[in-house]
């Protein structure tokens, strides 16, 4: 029970993550921490990393334990 919370979890995450890194994309958003801009490359990165790790968790989730 708890490996499927975990998985639920941190694929609702990384899908969150992965929505909000195309809405800058999309929408030209722009991330300012203190006196530094967070470049949008950032973000052109961490949309298929966030949205890879959400497949895995979802995948591990659905497909792996039908195989044990």
């Amino acid at each position: 029970m708890a490996k499927k919370l975990y998985l639920i979890l941190s694929g609702a995450i990384f899908f969150f993550v992965a929505i909000l890194h195309l809405l800058r994309l999309v929408y030209h958003w722009p991330i300012v921490v203190g006196p530094w801009t967070i470049p949008f490359a950032l973000s052109y990165v961490g949309l298929p990393v966030a949205a890879g790790y959400c497949a895995w968790a979802f995948w591990l989730l659905f497909f792996r334990e039908q195989r044990v």
